[in-house]
């Protein structure tokens, strides 16, 4: 939802300065990712929309759900969003952040989807290759679809490369069909 993402953007970008000011990009990140994923848990979203549960007692409530030492700063943020009735934006922040947080870092997120299961030493090869096409490090989600018969396909952005025997067949079927 392009709303949600919208008022979420200036959350994330206060974050990650904290986070940068602080020279904790990594830690923040794995922090952030915790805390969205117990803002998004049915049992905290059903807490976050009950309006009689004051904003101490949520921010109570969620900081124990968290069961970890914050960093103050992040407590704070915690407290911001709260007050602002924008707690159960915190996985789109938390998404946002890691997109800044891999800019910053000139590391792009590749999607990539194999017919077979890719050994180290081609995963390896696959990520030098596209490292050298996108000229930035490359971050690899691999996952299996066995529906590319044989080959891969990979998404960065929106850009798709298909090196997959499914995307050659259906290139040579529309090319027979013109």
């Amino acid at each position: 939802m392009a709303e949600t993402a919208t008022v979420a953007r200036p959350y994330a970008e206060a974050v990650f300065g904290l986070a940068e000011e602080a020279g904790a990009l990594a830690q923040w990140q794995g922090t952030l990712a915790a805390m969205a994923q117990i803002a998004s848990h049915p049992e905290m979203r059903a807490w976050i929309d009950n309006p009689g549960l004051g904003a101490k007692q949520l921010y109570d409530l969620f900081m124990s759900a968290c069961a970890q030492d914050l960093p103050m700063e992040l407590r704070n943020f915690a407290r911001v969003l709260i007050a602002n009735d924008r707690l159960a934006l915190l996985p789109e922040i938390s998404a946002q952040f890691l997109e800044l947080k891999n800019a910053h870092e000139g590391v792009v997120e590749a999607e990539v989807r194999t017919a077979f299961r890719l050994d180290n030493a081609q995963l390896s090869g696959l990520v030098a290759d596209l490292e050298r096409h996108f000229k930035r490090r490359v971050q690899p989600h691999v996952t299996l679809d066995k529906e590319l018969i044989g080959g891969v396909r990979v998404t960065v952005g929106d850009e798709v490369i298909d090196a997959s025997v499914r995307g050659r067949l259906e290139d040579m079927a529309a090319a027979l069909k013109s």
